[in-house]
């Protein structure tokens, strides 16, 4: 009786087919729910596994989609344009789940109870910029869910570096605590530093290929963060096409507020603008060190590029 009950509850929790959700794979399907199954067993043994139903209908579930990164890339503004289609549910936090241990070791019914409430009809969507950097990422992803579809959204690797710096720093201003210049961290022995973390976080292939190892090219769909900046309502279509989404976003939903400088929001006339601590400026680099930033990515975009089947407007140009 206990066995059928546990059955009954685990049946609840798992994510519905709907139209609306991505097609997917019926065998793939199957056979994530099995392992989901599984890990929610060991799970609810741990943790005494609750249903977590609220009475309106709606249930906190596992995700259908992750957006994965990268790190400074525009994974929040992603998440919040994503949010303006009515069949998207998304976490508030960044969640943690896959790339810290102690989140992991607590379970997936821990992780189920991070998520919002939603409804059956819609996609429950988490994102953690820090995921597609993690080595052991993408196999607990893939045991989790091997139909997963991911979303990655990435700038100019020598932008992001900027951005990542930038970030730390007013993060210490804030504190008011003192941190070094930019080019403290890029520059060692007179060469660029390549143990500097914002350096190896934008090595987009050797990240990508981990990522390629467990999902198919067509789980995970890359947006270019530099036109979504620029021009956000094409690359949104996009996502809702990957997603299999009704097009319920329009152009209308974005407009450009010249005092950030950045597009804002508009939702059933709502209008709302992401946090003051986007779209900082970046710190002024000297025209050498910026060059021989780009010089050494212009190699590893090469091969970005061919493992994606796609270029980007990156600047990748080689010093003279």
């Amino acid at each position: 009786m206990a066995a059928f009950l546990l059955g009954a509850v685990l049946l609840i929790v798992q994510p519905q087919i709907v139209p609306s959700r991505p097609a997917i794979n019926s065998n793939a399907e199957t056979s994530s729910q099995s392992v989901q199954r599984e890990l929610l067993k060991k799970t609810s043994q741990k943790n005494d596994f609750k249903e977590n139903i609220h009475s309106n209908g709606s249930c906190q579930q596992l995700p259908q989609t992750i957006i994965i990164g990268v790190r400074k890339g525009g994974t929040r503004a992603l998440l919040e344009m994503l949010s303006l289609h009515p069949d998207i549910a998304a976490a508030e936090s960044e969640v943690h789940f896959f790339d810290w241990e102690d989140h992991y070791r607590n379970g997936l019914q821990w992780y189920i109870n991070q998520m919002p409430f939603s409804y059956p009809h819609q996609i429950t969507v988490e994102k953690t910029p820090a995921y597609f950097t993690s080595p052991k990422v993408p196999e607990r992803v893939y045991n989790m869910n091997q139909s997963m579809r991911l979303l990655l959204i990435l700038r100019d690797p020598s932008e992001r570096v900027l951005s990542d710096y930038t970030q730390v720093f007013y993060n210490h201003m804030q504190k008011h605590k003192p941190y070094p210049s930019i080019e403290q961290f890029l520059i060692k022995n007179g060469e660029l530093n390549l143990d500097y973390k914002a350096i190896n976080r934008s090595l987009y292939y050797m990240h990508m290929q981990n990522w390629l190892k467990y999902f198919p090219l067509d789980h995970i769909h890359i947006v270019d963060g530099d036109k979504l900046i620029k021009d956000p309502f094409p690359e949104i279509e996009k996502v809702e096409r990957f997603l299999k989404l009704s097009p319920q976003i329009n152009a209308s939903n974005f407009y450009f507020n010249k005092t950030k400088g950045f597009y804002c929001l508009r939702d059933s006339g709502r209008e709302r603008c992401l946090h003051e601590s986007k779209g900082r400026a970046h710190p002024q680099v000297d025209a050498w060190l910026l060059e021989k930033l780009q010089e050494y990515f212009h190699e590893p975009n090469k091969k970005f590029f061919k493992l994606v089947g796609r270029t980007f407007d990156w600047h990748t140009f080689v010093a003279s």
